[in-house]
C-alpha cells in the first residue's frame, strides 16, 4: 500500500506541476499569435495523443519527468512564407520574453493558490515551549531555558515549531549572531537570547537544525504502557504483552515512554531486562534489541509502541483565515519560500551548504507518498514547495533552463541584436553538460539516503 501510495502521489504531483508549467508557455504562445506544433506531458513514446482545431498536437508519453511547447520556428525547420508571422523566431524580444516567463511564473502562482487554500482550511498549531535542553549544546550556552516560549526568530514572529525550523533553515551554513525573542513561563515579557554562529552546519548532510542546537519541542508524555507491538519485533518474541506497563529498564526507573524510547535507541543489540507490570503482578523480561538504520546511524528497536498522550487545550492554537487575508498570507509563503529556495541553491554554489543537501527524483517519491498518506493538507502544501522549487530552478539563467533563453533575450534587447548562433550553441553544451552534473549528484544523494 505504502508502494502504491508514493507511486500515485508521484505521478500526481509530477502530471499536475508540469502540466501547469507547460500551459503557461502554451497559452501566452497562443496570445501572442504564436503556432503550438506539439504540447507533451512526458517525453519518449506518445502513450495518448489527439489535436484540437487549430492543429496542435497533445501528447501524454511514457516518461512522466517533464514535458515541452513545441512552436513553430525557422531554426528548427523550414517555414512556409504565409505562416512566418506565427512563428516563434519571428515575434518581439517582449513576446518571446513573456511566453518563456510564463512557464516558472505559473508555478508560483500555483503555489500561492496552494497556500491560499491551506490558509483557508486552517491548522492546529503547537505552541513552541521549549521541553527539554541538551547539555552542553548552543542553547544552553545562550540561557535558553526549558519551560520558555519562542516568540520570535531573528525578529519574524513565530507561532509554531514549524515557523521557527523555517527561519533556522534560512541560517544554515552562515556566521553571526542567531537572536530567538522567548518568554518565560508565567511571564508576559518577551526578551532576547543570543547564539553565535560560525558556519553553521556548513557540512551536514541532512541537518535537524533544533536537534542541532540542543532544543527539544515539549510534548505531553506518554505512559509507558504498550498499546501496540511489532509481531516481527524484538518484544513480541520475548514475550512482551499489549497491556504491559514499563517500570524499569537494566533496574533505571522508567517515567514515561519517550525515557523508555531515548534508553533503547542508545542499546542497539544489546540485551535488556525489563520490569513490567502485568495486571497487578510484577514481572521480568529478557530482551535482546534489534537495530534500526537511518541515514549513517544505528539505533537500537524495541518493536513496541505507545498510546499517543493527550495535547492540554492550553498548548494548542487553532488557526485560520478568511478568503482575503488567506489570500495575503498566501503570498507571504510564497514568497519566503521562493527566497529561501534561491538562497540554499546560492549558498550550495558558494560551498557554504552542503550540495548532500540536493535531493533528486526518488527523495521527490518518497516526501510524495509520505505527505499523500498524511492528508490533502499534507500533499497540497508539498506540491506548493515543489511548485516553488520548479519556479526558481527554471528561472536560473543557465541555457536550456527558461531562465537561460531569458539571458539571451534580455542581451539581445540591451544589444539591439541577438547574440550569434554559435555563441548560443556553445551555452547550451555547458548548460546541458551542468544539467546532466547536477540530476547526476542529487541522484547519488538520494542513493545515498536509500
Amino acid at each position: 500500500m505504502g508502494m502504491l501510495y508514493t507511486v500515485l502521489a508521484t505521478l500526481v504531483a509530477l502530471g499536475v506541476l508540469v502540466t501547469v508549467h507547460e500551459l503557461g508557455h502554451f497559452w501566452v504562445a497562443r496570445r501572442c499569435g504564436v503556432r503550438v506544433l506539439r504540447f507533451s506531458i512526458g517525453f519518449g513514446l506518445p502513450l495518448v495523443r489527439w489535436h484540437d482545431r487549430q492543429g496542435t498536437e497533445f501528447v501524454i508519453a511514457a516518461i512522466p519527468l517533464g514535458g515541452y511547447v513545441k512552436m513553430l520556428d525557422e531554426r528548427e525547420a523550414p517555414v512556409v512564407p504565409q505562416d512566418l508571422g506565427q512563428a516563434f523566431n519571428r515575434k518581439s524580444v517582449g513576446q518571446r520574453f513573456a511566453i518563456v516567463a510564463a512557464g516558472p511564473l505559473v508555478n508560483f502562482a500555483l503555489a500561492l493558490v496552494f497556500f491560499w487554500i491551506l490558509a483557508m482550511m486552517g491548522s492546529q498549531q503547537v505552541r513552541p515551549i521549549i521541553g527539554a535542553i541538551k547539555a552542553d549544546s548552543l542553547a544552553e550556552q545562550a540561557g535558553l531555558q526549558v519551560g520558555q516560549e519562542i516568540l520570535s526568530v531573528d525578529g519574524e514572529p513565530t507561532a509554531s515549531w514549524g515557523a521557527i525550523n523555517l527561519q533556522l533553515v534560512s541560517r544554515l551554513g552562515e556566521t553571526g549572531l542567531l537572536v530567538f525573542g522567548v518568554r518565560d513561563e508565567g511571564s508576559s515579557l518577551e526578551h532576547p537570547q543570543r547564539i553565535n554562529l560560525a558556519s553553521w552546519l556548513k557540512d551536514a548532510d541532512d541537518p535537524d537544525p533544533l536537534e542541532r542546537l540542543g532544543i527539544t519541542p515539549w510534548r505531553p508524555q506518554a505512559e509507558p504502557l504498550i498499546a501496540e507491538l511489532d509481531a516481527q519485533g524484538p518484544a513480541k518474541a520475548a514475550g512482551l504483552q499489549v497491556g504491559d506497563r514499563v517500570q524499569h529498564l537494566n533496574n533505571q526507573p522508567i517515567e514515561h515512554w519517550h525515557q523508555l524510547v531515548s534508553m533503547v535507541k542508545a542499546l542497539p543489540s544489546r540485551t535488556v531486562t525489563l520490569g513490567l507490570l502485568r495486571e497487578g503482578r510484577a514481572l521480568e523480561l529478557r530482551v535482546t534489541l534489534g537495530v534500526r538504520t537511518e541515514n549513517t546511524s544505528s539505533f537500537g528497536y524495541l518493536g513496541a509502541g505507545a498510546r499517543p498522550a493527550n495535547w492540554p487545550a492550553d498548548m494548542l492554537r487553532e488557526v485560520h483565515f478568511g478568503p482575503v487575508d488567506a489570500l495575503w498570507e498566501g503570498a507571504h509563503r510564497t514568497w519566503l519560500m521562493s527566497l529561501l529556495t534561491l538562497d540554499s541553491l546560492k549558498k550550495m554554489l558558494l560551498g557554504e551548504l552542503s550540495v548532500k543537501n540536493l535531493s533528486g527524483p526518488i527523495t521527490i517519491a518518497k516526501v510524495a507518498g509520505a505527505s499523500a498518506q498524511s492528508g490533502l493538507g499534507d500533499f497540497l502544501n508539498f506540491l506548493a514547495y515543489l511548485s516553488i522549487s520548479l519556479g526558481v530552478l527554471n528561472l536560473l539563467p543557465v541555457p536550456v533552463l527558461d531562465g537561460g533563453h531569458l539571458l539571451f533575450y534580455s542581451i539581445e534587447w540591451i544589444r539591439g541584436r541577438p547574440l550569434s548562433e554559435r555563441v548560443q550553441g556553445w551555452g547550451m553544451q555547458i548548460g546541458i553538460s551542468l544539467m546532466i552534473g547536477v540530476m547526476l549528484l542529487a541522484l547519488f544523494n538520494d542513493i545515498g539516503r536509500l
